[in-house]
């Protein structure tokens, strides 16, 4: 009526509270409905009580008379509360609670170019093979079924491109348990053969990863590249929380570091002893340090 909103403070002013709420407000957030006036969802979500605060102090103060009738009612705006904002994967997740689906794109997006580097295959182009073949998606649910085999559990991936229900044996389910969580990515190395009786396809987990399982597993080597001057200590001090434990079975990934300078390059691979487990923790403090583009997990 009064032409578009201009921010989360004129908004909370001009709606009308009594039937659009703050839990109401934080729903449009998390949607995106706000994202023209501001990116950072985060932020917004996080200055909603301030934005309502100030609305009401502006209703307030034009119900009051002014002996000179000057600036009542005029709505104090203050900044954004300044926090990061949402990745990818925080953001999906959000506008699935408000929606109850994804709006913005595929949770699955947030992984998709490293996952496709060891599980190459969308689901929707899975074929029967007698080997074992790697394929992935975000869980989006878990039945349980009794069959003359004993329980199985049924999961229900999907990578954007199709869903695709994977029976998984009872022993395997309680192995993962903690892993088979709703909106999370699951890795899967199975089998994939015809189902007579549906005419579809059967598709049957024989083990169960979730990235840093995954990266253990297929990778050949984290490589980092610094510069001529860098700081090895730190490196060390980086690395050393993250090594692997391979009298436990935690083998860990080999970390090659590339050292550039003046032109020259030297590619020097640490020992067995700093070998690491490839946890998301130890990745974003190194992208941190040296720069996201400066790490490469290299696949066979």
């Amino acid at each position: 009526q009064d032409g578009p909103y201009t921010s989360l403070f004129d908004f909370c002013k001009r709606v009308d509270r009594s039937c659009v709420n703050r839990r109401t407000i934080e729903a449009l957030i998390r949607a995106g409905a706000f994202d023209t006036l501001e990116e950072n969802r985060a932020a917004l979500l996080a200055t909603v009580g301030r934005a309502i605060e100030a609305a009401e102090q502006a209703e307030r103060s034009a119900n009051q008379i002014s002996l000179f009738d000057d600036n009542a009612g005029e709505l104090v705006e203050l900044e954004l509360a300044r926090v990061p904002a949402w990745d990818l994967q925080t953001r999906l997740r959000e506008e699935k609670a408000a929606l109850g689906f994804y709006f913005s794109g595929h949770l699955f997006d947030a992984w998709r170019d490293e996952v496709r580097r060891f599980a190459p295959t969308p689901l929707a182009r899975l074929q029967p093979s007698r080997s074992l073949q790697w394929f992935a998606g975000v869980l989006t649910a878990v039945r349980p079924r009794m069959t003359r085999r004993g329980k199985m559990l049924y999961a229900l991936l999907d990578d954007g491109s199709a869903q695709v229900e994977v029976a998984v044996f009872n022993e395997l389910y309680e192995r993962h348990r903690a892993r088979l969580r709703e909106d999370q990515l699951i890795i899967v190395q199975g089998k994939v053969s015809h189902d007579d009786f549906s005419g579809g396809l059967r598709v049957t987990a024989e083990d169960i990863f979730d990235l840093q399982l995954a990266r253990e597993s297929r990778a050949n080597s984290l490589r980092i590249t610094l510069n001529g001057n860098a700081d090895t200590e730190r490196l060390r001090q980086l690395l050393n929380p993250y090594r692997a434990d391979p009298e436990n079975g935690l083998p860990g990934v080999a970390v090659e570091v590339q050292l550039e300078r003046d032109g020259y390059r030297c590619l020097v691979r640490l020992g067995e002893d700093w070998r690491v487990r490839m946890s998301d923790t130890m990745l974003d403090q190194l992208s941190e340090w040296v720069r996201s583009e400066s790490l490469e997990i290299t696949y066979t």
